[in-house]
């Protein structure tokens, strides 16, 4: 199982984590009001230290809070994003496909 974990709640700092065969990875970042700039370079590098791909993974954990409503969207929105696209379940269920 490999999980991505996304924390955007934090005003000064974003953790993004990845569990691979039962280890745990974490990069943290500094940021200021830009963090939807910073998450995805950091999923990117996180899976590249390891040499996986955004396809390898087989769930996506966010924190949904309490934080800023900012912060928390920024992070809910790519998980929920992700989620979709590589049809995996986030924080533990799956994404229904939309009724248009």
């Amino acid at each position: 199982m490999k999980t991505i974990f996304i924390d955007t709640s934090n005003n000064k700092e974003i953790t993004v984590a990845l569990t691979s065969d039962g280890k745990e990875y974490v990069l943290k970042q500094k940021t200021d009001h830009r963090k939807a700039q910073a998450v995805l370079p950091l999923i990117e590098k996180i899976l590249q230290e390891h040499n996986l791909k955004l396809q390898d993974l087989t769930e996506i954990r966010v924190n949904p809070g309490p934080g800023s409503f900012t912060g928390l969207r920024v992070g809910i929105s790519i998980a929920n994003t992700l989620g979709f696209l590589l049809d995996i379940p986030i924080n533990g269920k799956k994404m229904v496909e939309p009724v248009y």
